[in-house]
């Protein structure tokens, strides 16, 4: 069964749409999305495998992005590898929103696939990706680098786990609604071989 959130504050809106594996009824996959002092931070977790098993060690790093979310992106994976030892791990793509500076910080350690999609022509590529390093959160990090792009208002991002295929910002109409986007990715590119979730964030800008 398909669930979908839609949320919205003076910088973003953003929309989850998720689907457990076909045959469960709990997902391991989850998002975090919290307001800090200079913006946002979003990051979506798919905990190792599927089921309860995946679903704590997804909520365990839940629990920790949530408590230290005005940290670092790479300070918040290296928390998150010392709570998950005990646990499957999980693989984990984070950014920061930083509104004053309109930038974002993002990094992913494993398969949670990111993209950025430009709003406007002028501001260069119409689509960039983030850098994923092969890892598991709690088990063996990589080496960790972050990066740092410009944001304007109207750009639209792209947090999906592996349960969604690879190519799923093909057809995208940045117009619509964050929920519409959400729901047409799950619905369009469920592989149904393992959990899925899609984070959709539209920033808005803090009004400047």
């Amino acid at each position: 069964m398909d669930t979908t959130t839609l949320e919205k504050t003076n910088l973003i809106e953003w929309a989850v749409a998720a689907r457990p594996m076909d045959g469960q009824a709990v997902s391991g996959d989850l998002q975090v999305v919290e307001p800090v002092e200079r913006g946002v931070l979003a990051v979506v977790i798919d905990g190792v495998g599927h089921g309860e098993e995946a679903g704590a060690a997804a909520q365990k790093a839940a629990d920790i992005l949530k408590k230290h979310a005005g940290e670092s992106v790479i300070s918040l994976v290296r928390l998150c590898h010392a709570a998950l030892a005990e646990t499957r791990g999980a693989v984990m793509t984070l950014v920061s929103l930083d509104a004053p500076d309109d930038t974002m910080t993002w990094m992913g350690v494993g398969n949670v696939e990111g993209r950025l999609l430009r709003a406007e022509s002028s501001a260069g590529y119409l689509c960039e990706g983030v850098l994923l390093r092969n890892g598991l959160v709690g088990y063996q990090l990589p080496a960790l680098q972050a990066s740092v792009t410009s944001i304007l208002p109207g750009d639209l991002l792209i947090l999906a786990t592996d349960g969604i295929h690879a190519d799923f910002d093909r057809g995208i109409v940045l117009h619509e609604k964050v929920e519409q986007i959400a729901q047409k990715i799950l619905s369009r590119n469920f592989k149904g071989n393992d959990d899925a979730l899609v984070l959709v964030v539209r920033y808005l800008g803090d009004g400047k």
